[in-house]
């Protein structure tokens, strides 16, 4: 049992048990994603997956099943791990830092099972799941993978913008990992070690930058030095809605950016927030051979 909580309200997560809360993730998947029935994975196989070594935890409001992580025995270049293939919190939910402690509870299970990473991936152009997933876990990526669930599925967010994803492995015992997990999780942006970059810093090394809401031309000589980054918009979803060619625009403007730099030898270490309210500005830090 993982249990927290936020404005008084207590929460818990704890493993899958019954057939009605495996239902319920199905139910979950439809209401995040907007899943048809043949995307959505079943009760069934979830059941398997944990009787197999996999880990199917729910995150509770009292009785009530609010989110729910989902991960599988993985084995990758002769390490074994668990892949995390889902995670998803109910719309009304997300406000209360379910997703953040649903990872550390994947986290402590599978340190429990003598492992010692997660890897899943993700839309890099969703700048939440970046913060989460760099700023807030402490994530590396040393892959960029095209279209990775084909150029569609029947979810709303992948209509003409295909599912382009980073593959990202959680390194459970690093001492970044254990220094952010440890932090305040209601704290919107933890310290680190790259946060003074300014804005004319993370340009100056900027593979895409932002004109308006289109992206920039790329400059690619940048990948010279030891550090580069990457800006994204800071909500996309927003953004394809009312411009679906810029949305088009940026999918294919840091897809070139990020293969072109992992080609080059460069990973993916941090998201980084850059510049003040009302506008911040959002980067990918990519270092070569610190990782």
């Amino acid at each position: 049992m993982f249990e927290w909580k936020v404005d008084g309200r207590s929460f818990c997560i704890r493993d899958v048990e019954s057939d009605a809360e495996f239902h319920a993730i199905e139910d979950i998947q439809k209401e995040a994603w907007g899943f048809n029935d043949l995307d959505t994975v079943p009760a069934a196989t979830l059941m398997a997956t944990q009787h197999a070594g996999g880990i199917v935890l729910g995150a509770f409001d009292g009785d009530k099943m609010i989110g729910f992580a989902h991960g599988f025995a993985a084995y990758e270049e002769g390490r074994a791990s668990i892949h995390s293939h889902m995670l998803a919190v109910r719309p009304e939910y997300r406000n209360f830092q379910a997703g953040f402690f649903l990872k550390l509870a994947q986290r402590r299970r599978t340190l429990g099972k003598g492992l010692d990473e997660i890897t899943w991936t993700y839309d890099p152009l969703q700048s939440l799941n970046a913060h989460l997933n760099f700023a807030k876990l402490g994530v590396i990526s040393q892959r960029y993978i095209v279209n990775f669930y084909g150029e569609a599925t029947s979810s709303p967010l992948h209509q003409g913008f295909g599912t382009d994803r980073l593959w990202v492995r959680w390194l459970l015992n690093t001492e970044r990992v254990k220094t952010l997990v440890s932090q305040n999780p209601h704290s919107s942006f933890p310290r680190n070690s790259d946060s003074d970059l300014d804005i004319s810093s993370a340009i100056s090394v900027a593979l895409v930058t932002r004109e308006g809401d289109q992206p920039g031309d790329g400059d690619f000589s940048r990948l010279s030095g030891d550090r580069c980054t990457i800006e994204i918009p800071h909500n996309i979803n927003a953004l394809k809605e009312h411009d679906p060619q810029a949305g088009a625009a940026w999918r294919d403007a840091t897809r070139e950016a990020f293969l072109g730099a992992i080609d080059a030898g460069f990973e993916v270490t941090n998201f980084l927030r850059v510049g003040s309210d009302p506008k911040p500005r959002w980067f990918y830090l990519l270092t070569r051979g610190l990782v």
